[in-house]
């Protein structure tokens, strides 16, 4: 089992960690302890490396396979021992900017249900880019500038974010707490990450955002389309 850091600090980028599994056919290396995030949600998962006894091991993709998280390492080098000691390093650079992009989309499904009630069919990103789907009839470009204004405007007033982690029972007493069309949290997950834009948004979600909205940045809208009869789907940009 991996305590997952990244589930209470996003902001974690190094940690120090036992290496508990590996696994040669793929060079996969399990941490007791891990602030990589395994994607998931639409946000791809961290990169960056591990370091053990002298050698670093380039973490190249992340997973999380039942309570473990994988670690697979490029290279050629030996895999670590089990019980060794270890130290992860992530890349900062790009996490920030999912952290920032996964934020922006955050405020775009909270603007969009709270202006139009629209609900989220799909979505997905990319550092510093993303999209999002949601359950429009129609979509033309003088709604589309509202959005991206009333995105903006929230940005600016600076919201702070929180993350709790609650029972499920308690959890679905909240009100709209799922803002997809399709309920993604499986019966067996018995405890639900929320993270909430207060006085703006409150959702299940299990991927890492910024403290503030203010460091979001500025969102741009670069383009929108038809999807489907009640499916349109939203491209946007963040920049500093």
């Amino acid at each position: 089992m991996t305590e997952l850091i990244y589930q209470t600090d996003a902001y974690c980028k190094e940690f120090d960690a036992i290496v508990t599994a590996t696994e040669e056919g793929t060079r996969g290396v399990v941490l007791n302890r891990s602030a990589f995030y395994p994607g998931g949600g639409g946000q791809p998962c961290d990169f960056g490396m591990i370091l053990v006894a002298g050698v670093e091991y380039p973490v190249t993709q992340v997973k999380k396979q039942g309570a473990s998280v994988f670690h697979f390492v490029g290279g050629d080098q030996p895999l670590p021992a089990v019980d060794a000691k270890a130290r992860g390093v992530l890349d900062w650079d790009r996490r920030y900017k999912l952290m920032r992009t996964h934020t922006a989309l955050h405020i775009l499904c909270g603007t969009v249900f709270r202006d139009h009630g629209a609900l989220v069919t799909g979505g997905n990103m990319d550092p510093l880019e993303g999209r999002m789907d949601f359950e429009f009839e129609t979509l033309r470009g003088e709604l589309v500038g509202q959005i991206e204004a009333a995105v903006n405007a929230e940005i600016a007033n600076a919201r702070a974010l929180r993350v709790k982690i609650l029972p499920r029972d308690e959890a679905f007493q909240i009100p709209d707490l799922i803002r997809t069309k399709i309920n993604l949290l499986p019966d067996g997950i018995m405890e639900v990450r929320t993270v909430e834009i207060v006085g703006l948004d409150l959702q299940a979600d299990g991927g890492t955002h910024v403290r503030n909205t203010s460091e979001v940045g500025h969102v741009r809208v670069t383009d929108y389309k038809s999807k489907g009869a009640i499916n349109k789907r939203i491209y946007i940009q963040v920049t500093d």
